[in-house]
This record gives structure tokens, sequence and C-alpha cells, in this order.
């Protein structure tokens, strides 16, 4: 099993990236659609503390983006 994707090092004008970061924004684009979407349906009145809410959602949605690589991998081979 090659799993080369989830350890590819990105690299911008010389300065080399660690991978999680690459992930962390992959994970950005559906927790700013989820957030937008709670606040819209009014989600947060029954949340008590929106900024811990906001953070867990986003640690959350990064673990599921770590745990479906393997997934991904196989579906762009």
């Amino acid at each position: 099993m090659d799993t080369a994707l989830p350890f590819l090092t990105p690299a911008a004008f010389g300065i080399y990236f660690p991978p999680a970061l690459l992930w962390a924004l992959v994970a950005l684009a559906p927790y700013l659609l989820l957030r937008r979407g709670l606040a819209r349906a009014g989600f947060y009145r029954f949340v008590w503390h929106k900024p811990l809410f906001d953070a867990a959602l986003y640690i959350i949605l990064f673990g599921v983006v770590i745990f479906l690589l393997p997934a991904l991998g196989e579906v762009l081979r």
C-alpha cells in the first residue's frame, strides 16, 4: 500500500511546509461552510461558548480529514 499522499511536503519559494498544514487548509473549507450553516439555522442559540464550540468543530473536522486520507489516496490513484 502506497501512502505517499498524506506525507507530501509542499514547498513555496524555497520554504517547506509541514504536511499537516496542507490538510488543515483542506479542513478549513468545510469548517467555514458548516459554521455559516449552523449560524443561519440558529444553532448557536443553544451553544454555551461559541468560540470553544467552533474550535472543537474545527478539530473534529481536521481529524475527519486525517482519518479519510487513505481513502482519498485510493480515489486519486
